[in-house]
């Protein structure tokens, strides 16, 4: 379960985020590719230092390459 209250989707183009209210939409860029995707935030985290987003999979690969683990980003709130 997400802090949203919703069921964990893999599939879906989610992330989690420590303050930006649930629901916020949220376009990620990588930076290195120029490739981006919107996400919905719908969980809280991640708790590693450094880190500003945690991507659900299909997000992820829509950027970059899942086998990396993490990338660098560029992010921008479209929506609160």
């Amino acid at each position: 379960m997400t802090a949203s209250g919703e069921r964990f989707n893999p599939s879906a183009m989610t992330a989690a985020h420590k303050t930006l209210p649930l629901g916020s939409k949220v376009r990620v860029t990588n930076p290195a590719s120029g490739e981006t995707v919107t996400v919905r935030i719908n969980d809280r985290g991640p708790y590693i230092g450094g880190r500003c987003l945690d991507l659900s999979r299909a997000a992820f690969a829509a950027i970059g390459n899942t086998s990396a683990g993490v990338m660098k980003v560029k992010y921008q709130v479209l929506a609160r």
